[in-house]
């Protein structure tokens, strides 16, 4: 490449969202799981199902939920419940959970892992039903998820309590059956899939809870199995209305610090960037961002870069820790093939925006030294701080949600390396 790599200057900014949140989690919780009591019986085995995305203070509110079992004199364990996760594998979705500080020796519950599921009786649908055999052979079933907008489709019911209760208690298996009808299977099969198994009676109850545009837990809600199917879609519009954002619609570079699982199910959440690159789904509206580079990946995604095609352009460093396997896997069990594919490939930080920039050209010409539209975040999950170029700047530097607070700088050093 003849691209002489020129590091752009950005300023640092912060923007405002609306902040609601508990400052005490686990009495939030506490205080929910009260109303649960008649729920526990005495001397009985309770499966807590906890999922693999990275939730807010997650090991405390398991903990909490361990010890309210435990002191209705019932004996608790958890389960991951998480589909095609960790490489679908037992030690691979335990590892998930491990990274997140839920342990056997953290949570004074032992984890049962496996991928071994029954076949609950189907009749009258279109796709088959699992549940986890530990889950079914328990006495009852906790599940433990956040609930807000799924990064592949749009419904009365999208990430959350109903979602975990299908493809997550239905592991690997249940994954599999329901993505092999494509997004038909995500929107319009998992409701009926959820109320099957709330039919079991072995979903107790589950703990709902939402999250701010910061990341921070605002809302805590106890709900029994009856009560889940109505209730969430008014959690999920509240998730809505706190979620974050880019200051701006129109963008010719983002450069996204890193990617993963745990960010988002996707790696890199569609709605935060306005692409979802599903067969047959329409494309966001909004924003309309012409390249997006992706630099790294985080340490609790364990080599999964599902989703790594959003992306126009990544790095080497990106691409060396790559697990294959678990991305495959991952890819492969959503069908959502066009997010699996393998993106341009920069040597450094400096070369992949410099490629993403140069894929900007229109007719008439390159995109004008000095009016660049490039943003810098950390990830999709966190836009409360954020880097953006003067043309940027200019545009929405006195905005009463925007506060400038820094001088521009180089995004990256003399060797290409992005600047921390």
């Amino acid at each position: 490449m003849e691209d002489i790599v020129v590091s752009p200057r950005l300023t640092k900014i912060r923007q405002y969202f609306p902040r609601p949140r508990l400052d005490d989690v686990p009495s939030a919780v506490a205080q929910e799981l009260a109303q649960m009591k008649p729920q526990i019986r005495p001397n009985t085995s309770i499966a807590i199902a906890v999922g693999s995305r990275g939730i807010a203070n997650i090991a405390v509110i398991v903990k909490t939920v361990v010890n309210f079992i435990k002191a209705q004199s019932a004996t608790p364990f958890i389960i991951p419940a998480m589909g095609s996760h960790g490489g679908a594998t037992a030690e691979g979705q335990a590892g998930v959970l491990a990274g997140y500080g839920i342990t056997e020796t953290t949570m004074g519950a032992p984890v049962h892992s496996s991928l071994d599921v029954v076949e609950i009786p189907a009749e009258g649908m279109r796709n088959r039903v699992f549940m986890d055999h530990h889950a079914y052979e328990s006495d009852g079933v906790i599940l433990i998820n956040r609930v807000k907008p799924h990064t592949d489709f749009h419904g009365p019911h999208e990430s959350g309590l109903v979602k975990m209760s299908v493809i997550g208690l239905g592991k690997h298996r249940q994954a599999l059956e329901i993505h092999s009808f494509g997004v038909y299977g995500l929107r319009e099969l998992i409701p009926p899939t959820a109320r099957r198994i709330f039919d079991t009676g072995k979903v107790l109850f589950g703990v709902a809870l939402v999250e701010n545009a910061y990341d921070e837990t605002m809302l805590v809600k106890a709900l029994r199995a009856d009560e889940i199917m109505d209730e969430e879609t008014e959690l999920l519009e509240i998730a809505r209305a706190n979620m974050p954002h880019l200051p701006v619609d129109d963008v010719d570079v983002l450069i996204i610090d890193r990617m993963g699982k745990d960010v988002s199910g996707a790696g890199i959440d569609p709605n935060i960037i306005g692409r979802n690159k599903i067969r047959g789904e329409p494309e966001p509206v909004r924003p309309r961002v012409k390249a997006i580079t992706v630099h790294d990946l985080t340490d609790a995604t364990h080599g999964n870069a599902c989703g790594a095609g959003l992306a126009d352009v990544i790095t080497r460093r990106l691409f060396d820790k790559t697990d294959l396997a678990v991305t495959n896997e991952n890819i492969v069990t959503s069908s959502f093939l066009e997010r699996g594919k393998l993106p341009v490939i920069a040597p450094t930080d400096a070369e992949a925006y410099a490629w993403a920039l140069r894929s900007c050209s229109g007719p008439g010409g390159r995109v004008q030294p000095g009016c660049e539209r490039v943003i810098r975040i950390r990830d999709t999950l966190h836009l409360s701080e954020l880097y953006v170029s003067r043309a940027i700047l200019d545009e929405v530097k006195d905005r009463p949600d925007i506060e400038v607070i820094g001088d521009p700088v180089d995004v990256f050093d003399e060797s290409g390396t992005m600047k921390t």
